[in-house]
């Protein structure tokens, strides 16, 4: 690129270095020197101290002192279901800055498996956290909970995770008996003397309804689980008062245009985009850019360790917006109009049973507040974690990417790995508002093959065409 800088006709000389024998003229200090010791001859009242001698600043590169190696961390951390969106982005900051990290992948399918796999500092141990007792055995249902005989626990692999590691930062996915698996990656952190583990976790709503509430809340089957593990790591005495439970909030990346339940941008022929979600229009819930500040905030609680953090609980969001200031902010970033659509979960793709479980099980909790938001359950489960939003958060890292940057810089990227187009098309107008609700059709599992849920599930699946979303990165 040509400079933008007018070029001068006039010859620039050099500088002559000083001759060999001529003393450099003494230094004038403009300002007081800034030292807690006296001032020099040249301000009154300056004392010499024995075997002090001032240290003035080099003149010239070659007088510069070689700079210091900067010290390595000295640490090894495991981790678990390294391409899952939280996980990679703390492997990608931890390893930068010099620890040992040991990374657990289940297959090295896809972009993020190979990034991390290429990482300097970083041993990857391929294999499933669960085993079968045949290879013919089929693979265990979406969060199969015990029960299935051919299934069990890879208690090798564990640990072999935790050989050397002294910190473990943790979060288990529905791929095999999650309960099963959680607790044994515990008790391998116990046998290990693993000094800081940081388990990410979700509430199970039915063990936080409050006494007000009209109806009992229901548990979301994929987030009960981890509740359960935290109890169990709660139950152990050496490893509880050195654990750090963190919930993360809605992740930015979820949203995409392709049809996936939930947090489609559904693009519309007027160039706008629709979300249809069953959350209250007015309701702050929290957001996170989890492949951005996840990393960077779970390197801090490392950092500061278990005398600060143990068995504390840590909400990681750095804003709080409604649906509606989700639509606006996102709206601002693309520059379209989106709307937001109060209406039940618009599955129109093939999901795995067991993901399928927990979105009406989101439906029924969120129905809760349709009338009266108050009544909307708390995302944490509980008001005291949502209050600490996003001002705990932003004491960990204080530079976030907030829902308007992601839309602007990282949403067209990752729908252009996706193959959409509309990026190219002009559009230049914003705004985020309220769609009267409709009815979502009845549910349909046709033979609709062209787009299956993402997360490289068998063969031929829209992980294998939308590289942006292969492995479980989607619920991770």
């Amino acid at each position: 690129m040509p400079s933008a800088t007018p070029r001068s006709a006039l010859t620039i000389r050099p500088r002559l270095p000083p001759a060999p024998d001529q003393e450099p003229p003494p230094r004038k200090l403009k300002h007081r020197p800034c030292t807690s010791l006296p001032d020099n001859e040249e301000f009154p009242g300056f004392h010499h101290f024995p075997g002090f001698q001032a240290v003035q600043s080099p003149r010239s590169a070659h007088e510069r002192p070689a700079k210091r190696p900067m010290p390595s961390p000295n640490k090894t951390i495991a981790v678990v279901n390294a391409s899952g969106r939280q996980a990679a982005s703390f492997i990608r900051v931890a390893s930068a800055v010099g620890y040992s990290v040991r990374a657990q992948l289940r297959n090295l399918d896809g972009i993020v498996a190979n990034e991390i796999r290429s990482l300097q500092n970083v041993t990857v141990l391929v294999g499933d956290l669960y085993t079968k007792a045949s290879p013919k055995d089929a693979s265990p249902p979406l969060g199969a909970k015990g029960g299935h005989p051919n299934i069990g626990v890879n208690h090798e692999l564990i640990a072999e995770l935790f050989r050397g590691a002294q910190l473990a930062f943790i979060n288990t996915t529905f791929w095999g008996d999650e309960i099963a698996i959680g607790k044994a990656l515990a008790d391998a952190a116990v046998k290990a003397n693993v000094q800081h583990y940081i388990y990410s976790t979700m509430p199970n709503y039915s063990l936080h309804t409050p006494p007000s509430a009209p109806k009992p809340w229901p548990s979301l089957p994929l987030w009960s689980s981890k509740e359960t593990i935290s109890q169990y790591i709660h139950s152990l005495p050496t490893l509880a008062p050195r654990t750090t439970y963190l919930y993360t909030g809605i992740y930015n990346n979820n949203f995409t245009s392709q049809p996936y339940p939930l947090f489609c941008m559904e693009l519309q022929p007027d160039g706008s985009f629709t979300w249809q979600a069953p959350f209250h229009p007015n309701v702050p819930l929290p957001w996170l850019d989890t492949e951005h500040d996840v990393g960077p905030a779970v390197l801090q609680i490392f950092k500061d360790g278990p005398q600060k953090w143990g068995s504390k609980s840590i909400p990681l969001a750095y804003e709080m917006l409604s649906p509606l200031e989700a639509c606006a902010a996102f709206s601002r970033g693309v520059g379209r109009k989106v709307r937001y659509k109060r209406g039940d979960i618009d599955i129109k793709v093939k999901i795995p049973d067991g993901y399928r479980e927990q979105l009406v099980a989101l439906e029924e909790l969120y129905e809760l507040g349709k009338e009266d938001g108050n009544l909307q359950p708390y995302y944490f489960g509980t008001r005291k974690l949502e209050e600490r939003c996003p001002e705990q958060a932003l004491a960990l890292w204080e530079g976030p990417r907030g829902l308007e940057e992601y839309a602007r810089e990282v949403f067209p990227l990752e729908e252009a790995a996706n193959g959409a187009t509309w990026m190219n098309e002009g559009e230049d107008v914003e705004g985020g508002y309220v769609e009267p609700g409709a009815a979502e059709n009845e549910d349909s599992d046709d033979d609709d093959d062209g787009l299956v849920m993402g997360g490289g599930i068998g063969t031929n699946t829209t992980g294998e065409n939308t590289p942006a979303r292969r492995e479980e990165r989607w619920l991770a």
